[in-house]
């Protein structure tokens, strides 16, 4: 299935200013990620970052990796994903995936798994992945996001507290989890242009303001979102200078061919 990939990459970070450009191994972060993405898709798959800075489109360009320039005051991640789409000329049909710029180490087969979830499930707007989890301390925390789904794969909540809640296992307190395991989200989309398109003009929901998680406005107004489920956890992102070291000591353990 023919499909884009969009990497949207944003120069102002609270957390780790100048993100997309911090030094991995020699190159700059959203270099490496599309340098991995590509290492394991068809040569005919088409990678594009969605930049904010013409640094970030010059640092692209320097290792021939594709960019476009999009606007700095997007509000959201999906609003700068539709500019990409415009600017590249993609029609209502095509199917993107949004593999975000701080994730070095993704597994490409996740990619593959995420953009085929939309020619398995022909009435999903989105598809997105999860993993089951297998940690009472992932499962409290509220920055871990799970999701249950249908016995189709679609997903039927996203959610930051514990779910599905385990009545009788958790009357006295929260000690084991429940089985069959609980599912965390993974943050990487697949989506129909079409619907990419649509999506940031629809009305905020009040779940997603409530949970903070973009994802269910989409199912608010009646949009399903198909569920790759994988056996393993995917690779450490980077948001902290803390988790840019742990990437570099990957890299460097590792090898940049290894992993690039």
């Amino acid at each position: 299935m023919d499909y884009t990939v969009l990497i949207p990459a944003r120069l102002a970070s609270s957390r780790l200013p100048n993100k997309p450009l911090a030094d991995i191994g020699g190159v700059p972060m959203v270099v490496r990620v599309a340098q991995r993405v590509r290492s394991g898709l068809p040569a005919s798959t088409r990678i594009v970052v969605a930049a904010d800075s013409p640094s970030i489109l010059a640092a692209c360009q320097q290792h021939g990796i594709e960019a476009v320039l999009t606007r700095e005051d997007h509000p959201s991640g999906s609003d700068r994903l539709a500019e990409a789409c415009e600017l590249l000329g993609l029609g209502d049909d095509a199917i993107v995936v949004n593999v975000q710029g701080d994730e070095p180490l993704i597994d490409p087969a996740l990619v593959r798994a995420v953009a085929d979830t939309l020619r398995t499930n022909p009435d999903a707007s989105m598809g997105t992945a999860a993993h089951p989890i297998d940690s009472i301390h992932d499962f409290a925390n509220p920055n871990v996001v799970k999701v249950v789904h249908d016995a189709r794969g679609l997903a039927l909540y996203f959610s930051r507290a514990p779910i599905a809640w385990w009545r009788d296992g958790f009357a006295q307190g929260l000690h084991t989890l429940p089985q069959p395991a609980p599912l965390r989200h993974i943050g990487i989309y697949s989506y129909r242009v079409g619907f990419l398109r649509q999506f940031p003009l629809l009305e905020q929901a009040p779940m997603e303001v409530t949970e903070a998680l973009e994802q269910l406005r989409a199912m608010w107004h009646g949009h399903r979102i198909a569920v790759h489920v994988t056996s393993h956890a995917p690779g450490p992102g980077v948001d902290t200078p803390e988790d840019l070291e742990r990437v570099r000591a990957l890299f460097l353990a590792q090898g940049a061919a290894s992993v690039s």
